[in-house]
């Protein structure tokens, strides 16, 4: 298998890894990454929500794996916290009350996992409590008056009653924690991966022309279609299909390399989509529109001119910041004018 050579595949200096960039975050960073991490588990979940910040009630982060909406959703919470050390029993006996006390209130239901996840992991005492159920439950409550009588809600939370029974009858199975190493080898598979931590973008494979189909595809008429009209105003004659294209030597040779080129966009369209923020490729678009809608606008004496002299001018435009400079070449940008008129952004008639 081949590739396209790139800028990026000489690295100098050494890169700072991201488990050590990670532990320079700040906290909403933090909790947008793992958010980000949970949309990626589309196997798992339908929806990542953040809630986050005051009135959260213990809910950093959320994967709904059952829809929201309906009584009785299946969820997970991901409980984020970013400290310069290992989590301890007494930073975080107040988040297990929060969720003792708003499940017993019925703010939301029971989650069915809640996960501690911290740059810095578990420290070895909370670390223990979490793999011994009825150990966790019992300092829970022994911490409770300190830790979370006065500290989960407005008011005063006694741990007595109707709430203790729940708490005695509560699975402390749920509470679990996540290592951070395990979260950035799924998060790679996000597109702002590399826009948090770097590392330069994958090989684009060379795109295979002969895999192209023969057959114009569904998703290809606008822009054929007005390149056949193109070719009409130069010709003074009517082409409806482009098989009538085949004794017209030039506009056919133009076609299959327009053809060529439109394929090209397309493939880098879903490298970017793959490797980067969703809007990355439509900023690489933009630039190409910018570089040729003068001539695009101006009058021509046929259309044919035109879509030659915007494919020319997109050709020479240097693409001097998005990402996408170090994996595009030349075939890309006139594809992209094809792909502007496919997406109704421009005509050529």
């Amino acid at each position: 298998m081949t590739y396209y050579k790139t800028s990026h595949q000489v690295n100098y200096g050494k890169r700072i890894i991201p488990l050590k960039m990670i532990e320079h975050m700040s906290f909403d960073d933090w909790e947008e990454f793992i958010e980000e991490w949970i949309e990626i588990k589309k196997d798992e979940y339908l929806e990542a929500e953040r809630f986050g910040g005051a009135g959260d009630k213990g809910r950093d982060v959320v994967g709904y794996i059952s829809d929201k909406h309906k009584a009785n959703y299946i969820w997970d919470c991901y409980q984020c916290k970013h400290y310069d050390s290992a989590l301890t029993p007494t930073q975080v006996y107040k988040e297990f009350g929060k969720i003792l006390y708003h499940t017993f209130q019925k703010e939301y239901p029971k989650p069915r996992k809640f996960y501690f996840v911290s740059p810095k992991g578990c420290g070895t005492s909370l670390s223990k409590l979490l793999q011994n159920p009825s150990e966790l439950k019992e300092a829970i409550k022994k911490n409770w008056v300190r830790y979370c009588e006065n500290d989960i809600s407005s008011e005063q939370i006694i741990l007595e009653g109707e709430l203790l029974k729940w708490v005695n009858n509560f699975d402390f199975s749920i509470f679990e924690k996540i290592h951070t190493k395990n979260i950035l080898k799924e998060h790679i598979n996000h597109p702002n991966h590399l826009i948090r931590f770097g590392g330069g973008l994958p090989e684009r494979e060379k795109l295979d022309t002969s895999s192209i189909p023969s057959s114009i595809q569904n998703s290809e008429t606008t822009y054929v279609n007005q390149l056949l009209s193109a070719y009409a105003s130069e010709s003074n004659e009517v082409y409806k299909k482009v098989e009538e294209l085949d004794s017209k030597e030039h506009y056919k040779n133009h076609f299959n390399r327009a053809r060529i080129s439109f394929h090209h966009a397309e493939q880098l369209r879903n490298f970017s989509r793959d490797s980067l923020p969703v809007d990355t490729f439509v900023d690489f678009q933009n630039e190409i529109l910018v570089g040729i809608i003068d001539i695009v606008e101006d009058e021509h004496s046929n259309s044919f001119i035109k879509v030659k002299e915007a494919e020319k001018e997109a050709r020479k435009i240097v693409i001097s910041s998005n990402p996408l400079k170090d994996v595009s070449i030349i075939n890309d940008r006139s594809g992209v004018c094809h792909q502007l008129v496919n997406d109704k952004k421009i005509k050529w008639i």
